[in-house]
């Protein structure tokens, strides 16, 4: 008898599993596939960043560095080599959370959790062979995978998804991206990189549609300048593969239908819950219309002793969302008192220029009538950011009109990723615009865009535009 059994390894999962041992339960951990780590560490978000990296290298080798003094010859890409190093970068990251499972004593079974009741987990290997195991707690942390529109066949060759994307064998001469959220930006841009022409066919009239609009224009600006054609507003209404082509039909909302004619075609429209196999209702779990598992303010099924995070319940499909919940209920099973607060739970999109997002958007706070102000500064006017030659984009700071606190931060520039923090901070404990402008920024470095909005939005103040 476990006290807490965890069926998957993703990082909501591993997380969960490593908190409740470090409190003290006896865990356990069901992984469907042969390695930890879920879609994230697998097929997600580390090898995604791995070929973003390698792509940026090879970019900046083709187009910026004659202009830093360095002058390269028969410069060419080695996408072999591209896909094995990511391989590896995978690979170190998955034995690091399999370690880590040795480290903290938690039982690792290979093979699909389904419920046989509400306290026992039936693990079957891909053999066949069978074993329960049961628990006190148990916690579904069964992710995601790549959602589809139901008229089109994901071939996995010519139509794929993300992750036939992360293991190509050439370089498309025309990837078309259907989507313009964060997968397709992302994905679609280690091929323009690399040299590939990329269309993008989006239903909403803006890329990144869920972040501030301001991200997603400025966006689609930096993108445009590697060859991007964006088709917004437009429904897709059939994927033809003729074998070595592939044909995307779109109606552009006229009544026009629209050809885009490819190599390949990436659906990246979104992910869907993945409950597959779980056998939920043999636990009485209760499942949505949407294929997400039920949960209450406390991720709690409607049973009581099974609970639920991650990409399978509610809310934003992030990695870092599912670990901030896995802590959560492991804390939650040991009598303690966390709390999330989902607002402030960043977004990034890890292009170049990166995407960076925390709080509500401009739309937001128009929807909720509540009075704000804005503050912006380009990087353009950033010494650090001309040094390095990463000039697209800005810093937007939303504050309350009367209070002066931070409502939202959106930012699109070189390392906003990791700049987003010091806005997570601020707005964890109620800074104002003031507060984060009175602080000293060292010079010169690209957060300092931070503070000069939060200068500009009080009493447009900012020093350097």
């Amino acid at each position: 008898m476990y006290d807490l059994i965890v069926i998957g390894s993703g990082p909501g999962g591993y997380v969960a599993a490593i908190r409740a041992a470090q409190l003290g339960m006896k865990t356990a951990i069901i992984e469907k596939y042969p390695t930890l780590g879920g879609t994230c560490l697998n097929v997600g978000c580390i090898p995604s960043k791995a070929l973003l990296d390698s792509s940026e290298h090879y970019h900046n080798a083709a187009h910026t560095f004659k202009t830093h003094g360095i002058n390269l010859s028969n410069l060419k890409v080695d996408l072999k080599q591209m896909i094995a190093r990511k391989e590896d970068v995978v690979k170190q990251n998955v034995e690091g959370i399999q370690f880590l499972m040795k480290k903290n004593k938690i039982d690792v079974y290979q093979g699909l959790g389904s419920f046989v009741d509400k306290n026992t987990v039936k693990v079957t290997k891909d053999d066949g062979s069978s074993q329960n195991i049961q628990g006190k707690n148990i916690i579904i942390a069964t992710g995601s995978k790549p959602a589809s529109l139901p008229f089109i066949k994901i071939d996995k060759e010519r139509v794929i998804t993300s992750t036939e994307a992360l293991k190509m064998k050439e370089i498309p001469k025309h990837l078309i991206v259907i989507g313009g959220g964060v997968i397709g930006m992302e994905l679609g841009s280690v091929y323009g990189r690399l040299g590939s022409k990329v269309s993008v066919v989006e239903f909403m009239d803006a890329i990144i549609p869920s972040m501030d609009r301001t991200m997603g224009k400025e966006l689609q600006k930096s993108l445009k300048k590697l060859g991007f054609d964006f088709y917004l507003k437009h429904k897709v209404t059939a994927v033809e593969n003729k074998g070595k082509e592939v044909i995307v039909k779109a109606d552009n909302g006229k009544g026009e239908t629209v050809e885009i004619k490819g190599d390949y075609v990436l659906v990246s429209i979104g992910r869907r819950p993945y409950t597959d196999g779980l056998n939920a209702e043999a636990a009485g779990v209760k499942i949505t219309e949407r294929g997400q598992v039920e949960v209450d303010d406390h991720l709690r099924t409607n049973v009581p002793n099974i609970y639920a995070i991650g990409d399978v319940v509610k809310g934003a499909m992030l990695a870092h969302k599912a670990e901030e919940e896995g802590v959560f209920v492991a804390e939650t099973i040991a009598g303690q008192k966390p709390h999330i607060n989902y607002l402030l739970i960043p977004g990034v999109v890890y292009t170049w220029p990166e995407v960076a997002s925390v709080g509500y958007t401009e739309e937001q706070l128009k929807e909720k009538g509540i009075k704000y102000k804005t503050g912006k500064f380009p990087f353009m006017a950033s010494g650090r950011a001309r040094a390095s030659m990463d000039t697209d984009g800005l810093v937007k700071v939303l504050a309350d009109a009367e209070t002066d606190e931070i409502l939202g931060v959106h930012m699109i520039g070189p390392r906003t990723a990791d700049m987003i923090a010091e806005a997570v901070v601020g707005m964890e404990y109620r800074a104002s615009a003031e507060d984060i402008a009175r602080m000293s920024h060292a010079h010169p470095t690209y957060t300092e865009a931070f503070k000069e909005a939060c200068l500009a939005a009080t009493d447009n103040r900012a020093l350097h535009i």
